[in-house]
């Protein structure tokens, strides 16, 4: 049972140009290559969710960027602190 689906899109002929070249000179085939694209940009929006979400959240604190650095450090080396204790 086939477990993809076939899309059709639309590219100008310097755009099709330009992947066809990618793919070849990463030796990928097209379909590799859009589907690392779309993973790229997808991974991307997530980020910019997130950030968003965090600089929302920050301002509702009334935290600024630079307070929020250090708060990060902080909860990372508590976080590393904890997980190198051994169980008791």
């Amino acid at each position: 049972m086939r477990t993809t689906k076939t899309l059709s899109i639309s590219l100008s002929p310097a755009q099709l140009k330009e992947v066809e070249k990618l793919a070849k000179k990463e030796n990928r085939t097209l379909s590799e290559l859009i589907r690392e694209a779309l993973r790229h940009y997808s991974y991307q929006r997530q980020l910019e969710e997130i950030n968003t979400y965090g600089r929302a959240k920050a301002a509702e604190l009334g935290l600024t960027e630079a307070d929020v650095v250090p708060l990060i450090h902080e909860y990372r080396k508590d976080r590393r602190n904890k997980i190198k204790q051994p169980a008791v």
